[in-house]
């Protein structure tokens, strides 16, 4: 079984957590996809965007972890958006199961929010969107 690489976005202000618990789950036996942490951690400026884009070309899917405060999140608009332009796959994972959780602003109205458990997050990297 090949290996998906996947680039994840996520609210680095408010859900830093859920980013640990999504690598932890690429970690498993039977994990169809691979995540490297290609958080940019310097400051916003007008380089990252470009770094972030590069990272971006290189893998077959952009998973969106979802939050409370995702819209606000202008670095996981950014990141979508590049995805959207450069026509890499993505799609928008429920990051909380007992908290509202809000697309980012560059979504579309037509993209989902899918929940997150192991099953459905097998398909979706499978392609299941």
């Amino acid at each position: 079984m090949s290996t998906t690489r996947a680039f994840l976005s996520f609210d680095y202000d408010h859900d830093e957590i859920l980013k640990t618990f999504l690598i932890g789950q690429a970690k498993h036996a039977d994990s169809p996809f691979k995540l490297a942490d290609w958080s940019i951690k310097e400051h916003i400026d007008g380089n990252w965007k470009e770094k972030a884009r590069s990272r971006i070309r290189a893998v077959d899917v952009v998973i969106v972890i979802c939050g409370e405060h995702t819209n606000t999140a202008t670095g996981v608009s950014a990141e979508l958006k590049i995805a959207q332009e450069e026509k890499i796959p993505y799609f928008l994972l429920v990051g909380y199961a007992e908290k509202p959780c809000i697309k980012p602003a560059a979504a579309f109205s037509t993209d989902k929010l899918y929940k997150w458990t192991w099953d459905n997050l097998k398909a979706l990297i499978g392609g299941a969107r």
